[in-house]
């Protein structure tokens, strides 16, 4: 048999359906972004290795990035981040902007992974950065903005949380343990493994990196310590101000997140469903010190991140995505009759485009059983049927799909008609 040539490994294929899934992503994404008053912007897909090689961490560099030589000999890399790219966008220009800026992008990135659940080589990623301001406020409102999406997505408190720790409070809590700062990175590391490993791998680890057993012992209370928070005064405010928001059901302190990446300075955060199937579905943090490590000047950024991958395994787990999701985009079928009344079904087709309904015809004079049912099968609302009796008449039949009536009308009523039954008006 002959075989079909396959994508790409790690690559998907949009197919109506999941285009219609990231294109709510990116809808919600951009409403939600807006909303707090967020521009929109985007970088080149390829940039410089060396924009990644001392910022993202040693991982993703050596091991997560699509790295090629140009014709020049320079290495080039598919982006496997986006904010690098806008860290480096805002060193070029960084005394013309006005600060602080609040800036969202919706973009495609790669990395070299092992496809695996709700892990793929290439994925669609939200990116949110408040960036020019170093305060508990700009935290808060960065949090927010990442429990407004999943509220607005159609996710609730009971299936989704958003985890909030910091890295300062940390690190201070890692001193008092006589922890040398040289091993806090590698410390960072050990917390961001603690649910990947098992206890006994996790453990020898710990001793790997350099912890001895009082140590050990003491990172482990500080990982239970619920109460942490209270010690960092960035995070009481933090806190104070989520719940000014009205926001607090979707965010809760937890001492294990650190983040990955070196980047990250401060207030760091990721949303996890609450069985902990998937963990991560956004995540992001402050990051102080990224424009000033790729040439601008130091300057405060907090951002976050979120692939288009877990949270529309997430939204199906939960039944939270539209019920329309990849239906026709036109609400109106109108079906081909018989050669003599096709072209005023194309006429009509026509009349109500220009009337502001969105509306296919059926390219293929057939069955009208035929007709209907993949008007129902494609999810569209309305069908109309305009035979000769109809024209000479005229009248148009409407079959109401959602409802299952059907009601035959004047054209001249049409308009009207349809407005109120797509408006559920009266």
């Amino acid at each position: 048999m002959k075989s079909t040539i396959q994508s790409v490994k790690g690559t998907r294929d949009y197919y109506p359906e999941a285009m219609a899934v990231r294109n709510f992503l990116y809808a919600t994404a951009r409403k939600v972004s807006e909303s707090f008053g967020y521009q929109e912007w985007d970088a080149p897909f390829l940039e410089p290795l060396e924009l990644y090689a001392a910022k993202s961490g040693e991982e993703l560099v050596k091991e997560q990035a699509f790295v090629f030589p140009d014709r020049g000999g320079d290495l080039i890399t598919l982006r496997p981040e986006l904010t690098p790219s806008l860290a480096r966008m805002i060193a070029q220009r960084q005394k013309q902007l006005v600060y602080p800026l609040r800036w969202w992008s919706w973009g495609p990135c790669w990395r070299y992974e092992r496809p695996q659940k709700g892990r793929t080589r290439e994925f669609f990623q939200w990116n949110v950065d408040l960036i020019g301001v170093d305060s508990p406020q700009a935290d808060a409102e960065m949090v927010a903005v990442a429990a407004s999406f999943l509220q607005q997505a159609g996710l609730q408190p009971d299936q989704v949380r958003i985890l909030v720790n910091n890295r300062a409070l940390l690190a201070s809590e890692l001193a008092r343990m006589e922890v040398p700062e040289e091993l806090s990175k590698s410390v960072f590391r050990l917390i961001d493994r603690r649910d990947k490993l098992s206890n006994e791998n996790w453990e020898a680890y710990a001793f790997e990196i350099g912890l001895n057993a009082a140590q050990l012992q003491g990172l482990k209370n500080l990982l239970e310590d619920q109460e942490l928070w209270r010690k960092s005064p960035s995070l009481v405010d933090c806190f104070e101000l989520i719940d000014a928001l009205d926001l607090k059901d979707y965010v809760r302190f937890a001492p294990h997140i650190v983040r990955g990446l070196d980047y990250y300075t401060g207030t760091v955060f990721e949303a996890w469903d609450n069985d902990g199937e998937f963990r991560a579905i956004l995540g992001g943090g402050r990051y102080d010190n990224l424009v000033a490590a790729v040439g601008g000047d130091l300057l405060p950024a907090v951002g976050f991140a979120m692939g288009d991958l877990v949270i529309s395994l997430v939204l199906k787990k939960f039944h939270a995505l539209p019920s329309d999701i990849g239906a026709s985009p036109a609400s109106i079928l109108v079906t081909a009759f018989d050669e003599s009344t096709l072209h005023r079904s194309f006429e009509l087709a026509a009349s109500l485009r220009r009337a502001g309904f969105s509306t296919a015809v059926y390219p293929q004079i057939t069955k009208l059983a035929t007709q209907f049912k993949y008007g129902d099968r494609m999810g569209f609302r309305i069908i109309l049927v305009m035979g000769p009796t109809e024209l000479a008449q005229g009248q148009v039949t409407v079959k109401d799909l959602r409802f299952g009536e059907q009601q035959t009308i004047p054209q001249a009523e049409l308009v009207e008609h349809l407005r109120r039954l797509l408006t559920g008006e009266n």
